[in-house]
């Protein structure tokens, strides 16, 4: 029987909490813009733990409806049902466990954050079946991530600002795009299984054109959200700053080369989002 550090330690890398960084930055970003700067401590608290347990909850959803899935690719099946590290009844509680706690950080915010709490997990868990449906999975994915900014600014404010949505549909567009050079990996084993994917639907050549195409528009959507709050020099020097990573991410893949996939997908993306929410934190600090 596995310890419970070392059961503790497989489910933290299931979820890949690290990886919590993605969307994370940006539900800072609209949290202080919401707030006008830092948000009570309060307030605060409970959005970084509706945050994670969202996202954990939604991560090991996805490796509970997926396990199958794994265990076939070569790619995956060393990960912790398909290797016998986790059982499916355990991950399915863990899951649970993780939708409740959402819930509560939810209340714990304001009504309208437990209102929409139940429709932003059916988001969050019904990605895991949209590669059986559709090729445009990874939007789906992306609304995921793209939800996270909106929620944020509905936790300090207790209302909806349609400006936030620009932020929404960036991230959306930004994780899509990811998403899809990821996939490319999967090419061969999703062509096999029958599941959807862009890359399989239309190459994988033609799959970076469509990553690119979805990252241009994430950085026209930047802009606009600049224009919408009235960025100044420190915004908009951000938002270059964005556009010079996803050039640089780009540079490191290519549909005949890749095999430094892992550092474009995990390693900038991070950066990105942390970039991107220290520029806007910088305009708001100077502008106060």
């Amino acid at each position: 029987m596995p310890t419970l550090w070392a059961k503790t330690r497989t489910t933290l890398e299931m979820i890949k909490w690290e990886h919590s960084i993605f969307a994370l930055p940006f539900a800072l970003t609209a949290t202080i813009l919401a707030a006008g700067g830092l948000p009570t401590l309060r307030t605060l608290t409970w959005i970084l733990v509706a945050m994670v347990t969202a996202r954990s909850c939604a991560m090991a959803f996805n490796r509970w409806a997926d396990a199958d899935l794994d265990a076939a690719n070569p790619r995956t099946s060393t990960r912790a049902i398909p290797a016998g590290q986790l059982s499916r009844q355990f991950v399915l509680g863990f899951t649970v466990l993780m939708a409740l706690l959402f819930v509560l950080a939810s209340a714990e915010l304001n009504r309208l954050t437990l209102y929409l709490s139940p429709i932003v997990l059916v988001v969050l868990l019904g990605y895991s079946y949209m590669k059986r449906v559709t090729r445009w999975s990874h939007l789906v994915l992306g609304l995921a991530l793209g939800l996270a900014p909106t929620a944020a600014w509905i936790a300090v404010r207790g209302s909806l600002d349609p400006r936030i949505v620009v932020l929404t549909a960036a991230v959306t567009l930004w994780v899509g795009g990811f998403d899809v050079l990821y996939a490319c990996q999967d090419f061969e084993h999703d062509r096999a299984a029958g599941l959807n994917s862009l890359p399989q639907a239309i190459g994988i050549p033609a799959a970076f054109v469509a990553a690119r195409t979805m990252h241009l528009a994430m950085l026209g959507l930047l802009a606009w959200f600049a224009l919408l709050f009235q960025f100044h020099a420190s915004g908009w020097l951000g938002i270059a700053a964005v556009a010079l990573l996803l050039a640089y991410e780009h540079s490191l893949v290519s549909p005949r080369d890749l095999r430094r996939l892992n550092a474009a997908f995990f390693t900038m993306n991070g950066v990105i989002a942390m970039v991107f929410f220290a520029f806007v934190a910088a305009d708001l600090w100077l502008r106060s």
